[in-house]
C-alpha cells in the first residue's frame, strides 16, 4: 500500500505549483522523456499513441476536403528561404542552419526546415502552369525544427511534430474560403474530439504570421488561466506567388498570381488536453482521443477462471480499445496507474463479481462508480464513454467562460490580468502602439479578434479613442 500510496504523492498539486504539476504528469504518465539534445524530447509510446490518434483524425477530416498529402524535404537553401523577406525576418532568430556535409564545407547553408512555404512555393512554381492545375490542395506531416531559447515538453521544443497544409488557388476569394473552412475544421475538431472548447478569430497583425496577410486562430484556456494557441490558418493572397513566380494561365491564356493558405497543428495538443483534463491524480484523457478508452483490472487474478473472465470481458468489448491489465501489481497500484495514465473507463472484475454475473465501472474523470450486469457491459460502457465526452466538453467550457472576464478601462484590465487568470475581453482601437503597451504594462498579449464580436464599449481600453474591435487578451505559454 505504501507503493501504491507513493505513486499518486509524486505528482505535484496544481494548486501549489501548476508547472510542477505538468512536468509530473508528463514524466509519471510516461509521456515522453528528455533527450541527450537540450530542449529536444523522446514521446514514448503512451505519448505517440494520442499523437497517432489525433494524426488519424485529423487526416480523415482533411481528405473529406480534398486534401492529399505529400512530403517536401527537411532542408532549405539560404537563397530560396530569402526570396520571402518578411517570412525569413520572423523566423531568423529560430532556425538552425547546416554548414557542412561530411567533412566539407558547404557552398550554400541549409536551413533545417522551421516550416515548409518557401519549398511549397519553389514546387509550386513548377509544377502550377494552367487554370487546370488549380486548386493544389496539400498537406504534410512531418518534424520542424525551431530554436527555442526556453523549452517544455510538448508546449515548446527544438523539434516537434505537426502537419502543415499548403494550397493555391485561382482567385483570393477561393484562397479566403480555404482559409477559414480549415479554421473551422481544427475548432470543430478540438470540440468533439478533444473535448476542447475554443474561441475562433483573426489574430492582429503584430501576431500574424510572418508573411502571411491574415492569420486566423483558435485559442483555448488552459486550467491555470493561461491560453495556448492550438492552431492557425493564414490566407498568405499573393504575396509569396509573387516573390517565387508561381503563375497560371487563365481560361483567357493571360497570366495570373495564385493566392495561397498555409495552416497547422502541432504535438502542442497534447499539452493542451493535459492542462484543459488533467487533475491531481494525472492525466484525464477524452475516450474519442484516449489510445486506451477501458482497461479491465482483474481482482484475485489468480484465482481460478478470473484471469479468462477478463479476457472474455476484452473480446466482448472489442469495439473499444481495450487491455487487460494481467501485471503482478496490486489491484490498488493498477487503480492508480489507470487514473495516472488518464484511461476513461476501468472495469473492476472478482471472484464475487463473476459469481454474481456483474463488474464494476469507474469513470476516470468523476470516478463514479456503477455495478453492472455483464450482459448489459457493451451497452453500459458505450453510454460511460459517450457521457464522459460530453461532461468534460462542459466542465471545460464552464470553466473557461468562468474565467473571461470583460473589462471597459486600464485600470481595471490591469487589475483583472494581475488577480484573475483567464481571457480578458476589451475593446481595441486597433493601434499596434496600444498593443504594445498592454503588453509592457501587464504581460498580457492580444490571442485574437473573435468572429462573434461583441461591443462593451465606445472606446479602446487602452487609450480612450474609438474602438475598432473587440479583442480576446490574456497571457499564454
Amino acid at each position: 500500500m505504501a507503493k501504491e500510496k507513493k505513486l499518486v504523492e509524486a505528482i505535484t498539486s496544481m494548486e501549489e505549483d501548476f508547472a510542477q504539476w505538468y512536468t509530473d504528469v508528463v514524466k509519471k504518465a510516461e509521456l515522453v522523456d528528455y533527450a541527450s539534445v537540450k530542449g529536444c524530447m523522446v514521446i514514448k509510446p503512451a505519448g505517440y499513441a494520442i499523437w497517432e490518434n489525433i494524426q488519424k483524425e485529423l487526416d480523415r477530416r482533411f481528405k473529406e476536403t480534398g486534401v492529399e498529402n505529400v512530403y517536401m524535404p527537411l532542408f532549405i537553401p539560404e537563397s530560396l528561404l530569402e526570396k520571402e523577406k518578411d517570412h525569413v525576418e520572423g523566423f531568423a532568430p529560430e532556425v538552425a542552419w547546416v554548414t557542412h556535409g561530411g567533412l566539407e564545407p558547404l557552398q550554400e547553408r541549409l536551413c533545417v526546415r522551421p516550416t515548409s512555404e518557401t519549398l511549397f512555393c519553389d514546387f509550386y512554381a513548377r509544377d502550377i502552369q494552367s487554370h487546370r492545375d488549380l486548386p493544389k490542395l496539400y498537406n504534410q506531416w512531418c518534424s520542424v525544427v525551431r530554436w527555442e531559447k526556453t523549452t517544455r515538453p510538448f508546449l515548446r521544443s527544438r523539434e516537434f511534430l505537426w502537419q502543415e497544409g499548403h494550397t493555391a488557388h485561382a482567385t483570393a476569394e477561393e484562397a479566403e474560403e480555404r482559409t477559414i473552412q480549415m479554421l473551422n475544421l481544427y475548432a470543430d475538431f478540438c470540440e468533439e474530439v478533444l473535448a476542447m472548447p475554443v474561441i475562433r478569430g483573426r489574430k492582429t497583425d503584430k501576431e500574424k504570421f510572418a508573411g502571411a496577410e491574415a492569420t486566423y486562430t483558435i485559442e483555448a484556456l488552459m486550467h491555470d488561466g493561461k491560453a495556448l494557441q492550438s492552431g492557425t490558418s493564414h490566407n498568405f493572397g499573393d504575396g509569396f506567388a509573387k516573390a517565387f513566380g508561381i503563375q497560371y494561365a487563365n481560361k483567357d491564356n493571360k497570366l495570373e498570381y495564385v493566392h495561397q493558405t498555409s495552416w497547422g497543428m502541432t504535438t502542442r495538443l497534447i499539452g493542451a488536453i493535459i492542462m484543459v483534463h488533467g487533475d491531481d491524480s494525472g492525466l484525464v484523457l477524452p475516450p474519442r482521443i484516449a489510445p486506451t478508452q477501458v482497461m479491465i483490472i482483474p481482482i484475485q487474478q489468480k484465482k481460478e477462471g478470473v484471469l479468462d473472465k477478463a479476457y472474455e470481458i476484452r473480446d466482448v468489448l472489442s469495439n473499444f480499445r481495450t487491455k487487460v491489465d494481467d501485471s503482478d501489481k496490486s489491484p490498488g497500484w493498477k487503480f492508480s496507474e489507470a487514473e495516472m495514465r488518464g484511461i476513461p473507463v476501468r472495469i473492476e472484475i472478482g471472484p464475487k463479481d463473476i459469481e454474481a454475473g456483474q463488474a464494476v465501472i469507474v469513470r476516470r474523470d468523476t470516478r463514479e462508480k456503477q455495478v453492472v450486469a455483464l450482459s448489459e457491459l457493451v451497452e453500459k460502457v458505450s453510454a460511460t464513454l459517450d457521457k464522459m465526452q460530453s461532461d468534460m466538453l462542459e466542465r471545460a467550457r464552464a470553466h473557461r467562460d468562468a474565467h473571461t472576464y470583460e473589462v471597459t478601462d486600464f485600470e481595471a484590465f490591469k487589475d483583472t490580468i494581475e488577480h484573475k487568470p483567464g481571457f480578458v475581453k476589451a475593446m481595441w482601437c486597433g493601434d499596434e502602439a496600444c498593443e504594445n503597451m498592454i503588453k509592457e504594462v501587464t504581460g498580457a498579449t492580444s490571442r485574437c479578434m473573435p468572429f462573434a464580436q461583441e461591443h462593451l464599449s465606445d472606446t479602446c481600453v487602452c487609450c480612450g479613442k474609438p474602438a475598432k474591435s473587440m479583442v480576446y487578451w490574456g497571457k499564454a505559454y
